[in-house]
């Protein structure tokens, strides 16, 4: 398993890769899951692979490989959207070659990829690319994608990222969101590999492999998991009567209580099956009784 995220926020791109491709007991191995296609002043741009590492390994050499005579390349397209086409023809000819032999041994075709960039006198765009060679394009409305192992890190990216975020703090989230990751799926672990992009850059300025010696990382997950519970703690416990409020005052609403038919003493309890009663409601009208 793996998670990779990208954002796109005015000022840049951010991309942030784990390295992790196997979590077993007895066996941990690693492959990267970022690759960077550079010609410095004329196209930058990384593409994020997740799933069947040998699928997204075959789209790599598909794009690597000499084209043929008049087909477009990463390094020929001359907008990101013709890049995003190049890549999922390339994932189209893997699917051809190989998911029908891999369906013969119950191996289901699995690789999806976030590729995003500039090429020169272009805009920068970000795209998610299906296994099935199709693409859609970050947005305002949604200005970062997840591959992966994405339900971990999502909730902290929905709180804080717009694209008016400054490209520091889009960073800083995509961080976050992997370390929270990394705290609840074993299959998810460092190093990992952050590129940040500057807008009109055309060249990689900002790129760093963080392990466990990364200080920065460190403190992000030291900081955050103290603050959160520092939050946690200041938020007042429930108030059963004033913030939950009381028993509901429709029977039909109420929860559906069945009590045990025979008592301690052996009698019918007197409370046999009290369907549409609260527990409360109940009590109450045993009070009455006495």
């Amino acid at each position: 398993m793996t998670y990779c995220v990208a954002m796109a926020v005015e000022d840049g791109l951010v991309f942030l890769s784990d390295t992790r491709t196997n979590a077993g007991v007895d066996h941990i191995s690693t492959a990267r899951k970022m690759s960077v296609f550079e010609q410095p002043g004329e196209r930058l741009l990384v593409l994020l692979g997740a799933g069947n590492l040998s699928l997204t390994q075959a789209v790599l050499h598909e794009l690597s490989e000499p084209a043929e005579p008049g087909q477009p390349t990463l390094w020929s397209v001359p907008t990101m959207a013709d890049a995003a086409r190049v890549v999922g023809n390339a994932v189209r000819r893997v699917h051809q070659r190989e998911a029908d032999p891999l369906q013969q041994f119950g191996v289901d075709f699995n690789c999806s990829f976030i590729l995003g960039g500039q090429i020169a006198g272009n805009r920068m765009r970000l795209f998610m690319i299906y296994a099935a060679g199709n693409f859609i394009e970050a947005s305002a409305v949604n200005p970062y994608f997840q591959i992966g192992e994405a339900k971990y890190g999502k909730p902290i990216i929905d709180r804080v990222l717009t694209p008016s975020t400054p490209l520091g703090e889009a960073a800083k989230s995509a961080l976050i969101s992997m370390d929270s990751t990394l705290r609840s799926n074993l299959s998810v672990g460092l190093p990992l590999d952050l590129l940040v992009y500057e807008k009109d850059a055309l060249r990689v300025t900002r790129f760093v492999s963080i392990d466990r010696d990364n200080a920065y990382f460190d403190m992000i997950h030291r900081t955050w998991g103290e603050r959160l519970r520092q939050v946690f703690a200041e938020i007042p416990d429930p108030d059963w009567q004033q913030s939950l409020g009381d028993a509901p005052q429709h029977p039909e609403r109420a929860l559906v209580l069945y009590h045990a038919p025979v008592g301690a003493d052996g009698r019918e309890h007197e409370r046999d099956l009290a369907p549409a009663q609260t527990l409360a409601q109940a009590d109450k009208g045993k009070a009455q009784r006495r």
